[in-house]
């Protein structure tokens, strides 16, 4: 009891770190913001059941310590010289700026902490990681985000290597980071379009992928290999599962596929030609490997061993995000042909 009341407590405080970014109106009230939201999650992290906890917290913790550092000695360096800089060097401001609040977030190429943080996880704390976590940066980041030959990196690097490196992982903890990496070039491309972009694109996303957490955490599965085997005396259960990632990937007529179908649009508006392809070109390879998964468990490798007897009540909680992460895109073409 007192262990979760601790971790209420520190969830609690990790909810105010967040707040006090998000309410802040000055670069040094959101550094304390963003220590504040980080010295409360190394706790929540801490497990006894795993060992691999305490070397995920310790890389977590340096590599945040690392960038909060440099964004408190950029901000400094920038008020002292901020007239100096600005005339000669503006777009050099925001990249020093960008830089540590882009390794927070966990974008590529400052990605290199992320997938072996999350290995060490718990799948509750995987979800805060890629959800919860990444508002205070991205909060951040949408105040100095504009179209730049940095900013098109950035996208560009997230995507590709969100996709690509993907392709030959059997960890499902790596394919979710890899995912989450690939759709933080998407929402970083929808900052530049608009501020309602990229939290509709949050949000969603946040749905999906605590979808496919909450089904796999009964299970403790960590690997592909296992989820082929799910709970055959209760086959829905694998099909939730695989829907939702179809549905992460985003596959029409799933709602995955309603956020990039939008921000499509929005970047066809802008005449973003060049991004669009190389944007929907990863998306394609992304999906490729979620197909490959959802054939491969669905046809291949089915079966229904006599001595798997184990099975699981229908769980409501998954159940009803899986809904929505399904027939969201139908209801909300439906809601705008009505106005």
């Amino acid at each position: 009891m007192s262990n979760n009341s601790t971790k209420i407590l520190f969830f609690i405080t990790l909810i105010s770190g967040i707040t006090i970014v998000i309410s802040s109106n000055s670069w040094l009230s959101a550094w304390m913001g963003l220590e504040i939201n980080l010295l409360s999650f190394i706790p929540i992290m801490s497990s006894h059941d795993n060992i691999y906890t305490s070397e995920s917290s310790l890389k977590y913790f340096i590599t945040q310590a690392l960038a909060s550092v440099t964004l408190l000695f950029s901000i400094a360096l920038l008020m002292m010289m901020e007239t100096m800089i600005q005339e000669h060097f503006p777009e050099l401001i925001t990249s020093i700026l960008l830089t540590p609040l882009l390794l927070k977030s966990g974008s590529a190429p400052f990605h290199w902490w992320f997938p072996s943080v999350m290995e060490g996880l718990s799948w509750h704390n995987c979800i805060i990681l890629m959800t919860i976590q990444k508002i205070s940066p991205l909060v951040l980041i949408s105040y100095l985000w504009n179209t730049s030959m940095f900013s098109s990196f950035i996208i560009m690097t997230s995507v590709i290597i969100g996709s690509i490196s993907g392709l030959n992982q059997t960890s499902i903890r790596k394919i979710m980071t890899y995912s989450s990496i690939n759709h933080l070039g998407w929402m970083l491309t929808a900052m530049l379009l608009g501020e309602n972009y990229w939290l509709m694109y949050l949000l969603i996303y946040s749905t999906m992928t605590t979808t496919i957490i909450l089904i796999i955490n009964p299970y403790q599965m960590s690997l592909i290999n296992q989820t082929y085997m799910l709970d055959n005396k209760n086959p829905i259960m694998k099909f939730l599962l695989f829907t939702s990632l179809l549905s992460l990937g985003g596959l029409p007529p799933f709602t995955g596929f309603f956020p990039k179908w939008i921000i499509i649009q929005a970047m066809t508006d802008n005449q973003m030609f060049w991004l669009i392809l190389i944007m929907v070109m990863m998306s394609l390879i992304t999906l490729y490997y979620y197909l490959q998964l959802s054939y491969a468990a669905f046809l291949l490798n089915h079966s229904m061993p006599t001595w798997n007897i184990q099975s699981t009540n229908k769980k409501l909680m998954p159940t009803i995000l899986f809904t929505m992460s399904t027939m969201g895109l139908l209801l909300s073409t439906s809601i705008s042909h009505l106005f």
